[in-house]
């Protein structure tokens, strides 16, 4: 399976033991291209249509399949492509010509069977799909579903390049109290999922553009327009020449940006400023301005609403006590600077507060393996960290004492949604 993400490619070779009644994982092996961060990323998208050099981008991952798979094997161990957010956003025309191209050099170049269009082998996955089968390779490695009795879920919470999903099976009162229904609202969020002759009613949403990179963008983008309103009736922008004040990069700090702006902006498609952190630490205002992008005050047409008016059921009252795994960004960006794999949001506050208060407040981090030196080399420390902050308590309404578990693996397996989708 190839995870095509929007900051690079990932395979996963999986052998399973299918003698009971659900296959049994019996070994895997996971490797990525380079990753990049940004707009230049290793990702399929990152080709911008060029869709030969995408597919080749593909032969590093390709060789690890030809190392692990017996040649008795090749012939009959079927290989699928998924792409997610960063080729969503290609447009149709780019994304199809990328993935035929990629079908192509995988069916004329390797021995593999290619899974057939008929089962979506090679495609863009949507965005749904991504959550679910995120959920599934969790809570199977978990043990808490596969098995002969129903346990309660973990819910899971992915945070890529250029998306993010929230997926969990909330509970309600067996009668409406509260204002709380009895069961899950009817609509696009709602998936009933069968596996292993159980039935799962889960509730799940993919935000396309709240991955961390268009995270970044989303807030530099707001923070421009809320700047160029300011200054209405200059004709030019010439006070976008000047630094530009920004109070999610650490005092001290500073980062030329290149910022894309909502279709039909004054000031263009894009514009590049140079983006430099405030005399003093101002987390506070760097997470008014986290919660500005997440738009909460968009028309709810289902109530409860999470951000951007998307229904969801409240969290602290359908999903109580059951674990929450926060997996991909949200475990790269916590556990590079000495996070545990379990802590409450209101640690995650705090180590938001510490980093965004600049070099002279993170003497905390000289024990942490490289953690000072990754700090200095990448200003967008702290308004990552407050996204994922505000995602979680805005924007998901998450409490602030709340414990959530990072995880890359479980069992020593990969965590996402590759294993669920086989």
């Amino acid at each position: 399976m190839i995870d095509a993400g929007s900051t690079g490619s990932r395979i996963h070779v999986y052998k399973f033991n299918n003698c009971g009644p659900s296959p049994e994982l019996e070994d895997e092996k996971f490797e990525q291209t380079a990753k990049k961060e940004g707009k230049g990323g290793s990702g399929l998208s990152s080709y911008d249509g060029d869709a030969e050099a995408a597919a080749k981008s593909l032969d590093v991952l390709m060789d690890v399949a030809l190392k692990n798979v017996p040649p008795e094997y090749q012939g009959c161990t079927p290989v699928a492509v998924k792409a997610t957010a960063g080729l969503r956003k290609l447009g149709k025309e780019k994304s199809d010509n990328t993935l035929a191209a990629v079908r192509h050099r995988l069916e004329t170049v390797y021995p593999f069977p290619v899974v057939s269009a008929e089962r979506n082998g090679v495609e863009v996955m949507p965005g749904e799909m991504e959550g679910v089968y995120a959920w599934i390779t969790v809570n199977y490695l978990l043990g808490h579903i596969g098995g002969p009795d129903k346990n309660p879920t973990a819910a899971v919470l992915d945070l890529g390049g250029g998306s993010t999903q929230i997926i969990f099976e909330p509970t309600f009162p067996d009668t409406p109290r509260g204002g709380l229904p009895t069961k899950l609202a009817d609509g696009d969020h709602k998936y009933v999922l069968d596996f292993a002759s159980q039935e799962f009613n889960l509730y799940q949403h993919s935000y396309l553009g709240y991955g961390l990179m268009e995270a970044r963008n989303n807030l530099h983008a707001t923070l421009l327009d809320s700047l160029h309103k300011s200054n209405e009736g200059a004709h030019s922008s010439d006070y976008l020449k000047a630094p530009i004040t920004n109070p999610c990069i650490a005092p001290g700090m500073s980062r030329e940006v290149e910022v894309f702006m909502p279709a039909g902006h004054e000031l263009g498609k894009s514009v590049t400023v140079n983006m430099t952190g405030p005399a003093e630490a101002a987390p506070t205002q760097c997470r008014y301005w986290v919660e500005k992008s997440l738009h909460k005050d968009d028309e709810c047409a289902i109530a409860p609403c999470a951000f951007r008016g998307v229904h969801q059921p409240p969290f602290e009252q359908t999903f109580a006590r059951e674990a929450v795994y926060l997996l991909s960004y949200f475990y790269d960006r916590t556990v590079d600077l000495g996070m545990p794999e379990s802590f409450t949001l209101r640690e995650l506050q705090d180590l938001a507060n510490r980093v965004c208060a600049g070099e002279t407040a993170w003497d905390v981090f000289a024990p942490v393996p490289k953690a000072t030196e990754e700090l200095k080399g990448r200003p967008e420390w702290c308004l990552d960290l407050n996204f994922m902050y505000g995602l979680l308590r805005s924007g998901y309404g998450m409490p602030i004492d709340r414990e959530v578990r990072i995880a890359k693996k479980i069992k020593g397996r990969e965590l996402g949604w590759c294993l669920g989708a086989r």
